[in-house]
Parts: structure tokens; sequence; C-alpha cells
């Protein structure tokens, strides 16, 4: 699938981050139940970071719907490795859960990795019941729980980790 082009009946369009689609992230976190203002302040200086930093190791794509922007991915390589990239955070608008475009940013995150030789992807992620959306998708595009750290979190809350390897 080439870079910027995703299923029918998805997103128009997926491309990469500008300074301009900052408000609009800032929304996207916001529109639902599923992230605390601490969660939110992350995911916004990740954003700042590869604003102030056009070479950051951060980088971000963003999925747009009738030219609005819906979602975003934010995915760099992991330190000290030599080909294993982190799946920091991937958001839908609340309005356009359904539409296939949280499918769509993993497809182009993985068509770009792709490229890159011995490719693997590593996502961490909350047992809790506002990420069950999130294990749902990554368990549909194929990504196995390799992990589980119980009670990371807090009591009850345990860190999840999916590892999938792209060119074996």
């Amino acid at each position: 699938m080439p870079e910027n082009s995703v299923p029918e009946n998805s997103v128009t369009e997926i491309r990469t981050f500008t300074p301009e689609d900052r408000r609009a992230l800032l929304d996207i976190l916001k529109s639902g139940d599923v992230f605390k203002k601490d969660e939110i302040d992350v995911a916004m200086e990740l954003i700042d970071d590869s604003i102030e930093n056009p070479k950051s190791d951060y980088w971000i794509r963003v999925a747009t719907l009738d030219r609005k922007v819906v979602g975003y991915i934010c995915f760099g390589p992991t330190p000290m490795t030599e080909a294993t990239y982190d799946l920091y955070w991937i958001v839908t608008h609340q309005e356009a859960t359904g539409k296939g475009v949280a499918t769509g940013l993993i497809g182009a995150m993985e068509s770009e990795l792709s490229k890159k030789p011995g490719t693997a992807i590593r996502v961490e992620t909350s047992q809790t019941e506002g990420y069950g959306a999130a294990r749902k998708l990554y368990e549909k595009c194929n990504y196995p729980e390799t992990a589980r750290f119980k009670d990371f979190y807090k009591k009850g809350d345990d860190l999840i980790v999916y590892f999938k390897k792209l060119n074996a």
C-alpha cells in the first residue's frame, strides 16, 4: 500500500504531521473519556517535541476525513536497538470511531517501517477498561501479547506489551 493510501471507505489521507495540526490533536485527545489530564500532558509533550525538534525521534502521522484531522499515530525508533520501533500513541476522535481511522494509521505506519530490514514494533498499554478498544485494535492488527507486568501502573492495572515482527 503506498505511504498515503488507506483502505476504501476509510480516512481520506494519512500524512505527516505539521505544527498547524497541534490544536486538532489536542482536541482529539480530549474528545473521549479515555485519557486523564496527565496522559494528555505526556502526549502533548511528544507532539511539542516533534514541533520544536524536526529531527525528533517522535514521528507523527495524522489521518484526515473530509479534510478534517480525525486521528493520529506517534511512533519512533526504540533507543539502543537496531530495528525496533515503539508505537507511543494512536488516537481517534470520538466522532470518527469505527471508520477505520486507527486501522489505517497502523497500516500506514507498518507500510513505512516495513521498508526497513528486521523491523519490529512494540506497544505498551494498560489493562483498564478505557484501553479495551486499543487492545482489541492491536489484536485485530495481529500484535500478539508478549508480556504482562502485574500491578505495573497501580494495583489492578497491569502493563500489557504487544510485539510484532514485520519482515522476519
